[in-house]
């Protein structure tokens, strides 16, 4: 800054006022990931729209409407009440761990509900869904939470050697 004067110079007002690479890349990734998802859903609601007997475009409706709804109204809340008690009852350096393996954990369950319901189950034909679906669910929910685990001892066991390297140097 020129102190006679107390404003900028030129170089360093165009240096200031430059938007950094980063933050241009990140918008740039923020609108081509919005585009591909708004053109998703026109082809999606198209290709409904097409297919309008084999799809049944009230019932969709409906069924969409009733999704919303249960979203804003119970999985919203409820995921709000259990960040607060995370963000109470678990210490600052495992709540990512925690909160990542929550929310693994929840994604792969509900994206098998179908699978470990039953839904479309035949008894007359084993072959519809031929594996122990609740079995294979609770062996990936273990896998995700030993990981989880184990990433959090290793924080741990980080933080203490920190400690103990700090308390030898002083």
């Amino acid at each position: 800054m020129s102190e006679s004067t107390g404003r900028r110079a030129p170089a360093e007002r165009a240096a200031a006022e430059r938007i950094p690479v980063r933050r241009v890349a990140a918008l740039a990734a923020r609108a081509l990931l919005v585009g591909g998802g708004i053109a998703m859903v026109v082809v999606g609601v198209l290709g409904a729209l097409d297919a309008h007997l084999a799809v049944n475009p009230p019932y969709a409706l409906g069924w969409g409407l009733a999704a919303i709804a249960v979203h804003d109204a119970l999985l919203v809340p409820a995921l709000a009440v259990i960040g607060l008690v995370l963000t109470r009852l678990i210490p600052a350096p495992y709540r990512a761990v925690m909160q990542a393996a929550l929310i693994v954990s929840g994604s792969v369950a509900l994206v098998s509900l179908p699978l470990w319901r039953g839904y479309g189950r035949k008894p007359d034909n084993p072959s519809v869904d031929p594996l122990a679906y609740e079995r294979n669910l609770v062996i990936v929910l273990g896998v995700v939470w030993v990981i989880a685990a184990v990433v959090m001892l290793r924080r741990r066991l980080l933080v203490r050697r920190r400690a103990g390297a700090g308390d030898a140097a002083g």
